[in-house]
């Protein structure tokens, strides 16, 4: 199994050291965020070169969600998602992994009546979607539509609603934390049952730590948790 990482807050801020640092942790790739990629795209592409550690795709670095409630926000963000997906070209990466919104509203807290109808949700996310599934065909690039739980938005919070989305729904990308939300290995998620699936499924794709990290000793938690995962 493929396993990436996202950028941790004790990993280096130089981005050569960066690179080096996740390769020798022993992950696979690197989960950029967009605007890191797209602000240092040359020195990205030499700590490529010299490490040979993959973007395998960018995950957030924009500023107006593809279901956002403000036009112009949206649009903006649309913009941006184009040059990030146009950087990923340049480097190799597969895509970008895009929710519909993130804390924008749910209907789990107050004030629990959304300011646009369901209807209107989702023209405004095929409206995105169909802008940027051209820019993907344009750089050769992928745009994955991330679920979210309930209470993060109340847009497209399982595969079922993804669905809705996309005619024929193909498993290409995933992102792990463990049931707290931080590292695997330290919660009660079975990850050798979701491996093994992953693995009937024959999944050839990366698995992505998404999550937070929990300990006295950050970077050697990190590392336990991989080396824990390695054996699922």
């Amino acid at each position: 199994m493929k396993i990436g990482t996202q950028n941790q807050a004790f990993f280096p801020e130089n981005i050569l050291e960066k690179f080096r640092y996740i390769k020798e942790m022993g992950f696979d790739g690197f989960e950029i965020d967009g605007k890191l990629l797209v602000n240092n795209l040359d020195e990205v592409k030499a700590a490529i070169k010299e490490t040979g550690l993959p973007v395998t795709t960018a995950c957030g670095g924009y500023d107006g969600w593809i279901g956002d409630f403000i036009e112009e926000r949206r649009l903006n963000g649309l913009k941006q998602i184009e040059r990030i997906l146009e950087a990923l070209a340049e480097v190799g990466g597969q895509g970008i992994i895009v929710p519909a919104a993130w804390g924008m509203f749910t209907f789990r807290l107050p004030p629990m009546t959304s300011p646009r109808s369901l209807e209107g949700d989702r023209k405004m996310v095929s409206d995105s979607l169909r802008y940027l599934d051209k820019v993907a065909e344009r750089t050769g690039t992928v745009v994955y539509l991330e679920p979210l739980n309930r209470y993060q938005d109340h847009m497209i919070n399982t595969l079922a609603d993804a669905r809705r989305y996309i005619v024929e729904n193909d498993l290409k990308h995933v992102h792990i934390a463990d049931n707290h939300r931080y590292q695997p290995g330290t919660g009660t998620l079975n990850f050798k049952m979701l491996f093994d699936q992953l693995r009937a499924d024959q999944y050839q794709g990366y698995v992505v730590y998404e999550g937070r990290v929990r300990a006295d000793n950050l970077p050697e938690a990190y590392r336990q948790s991989l080396a824990w995962l390695r054996t699922c």
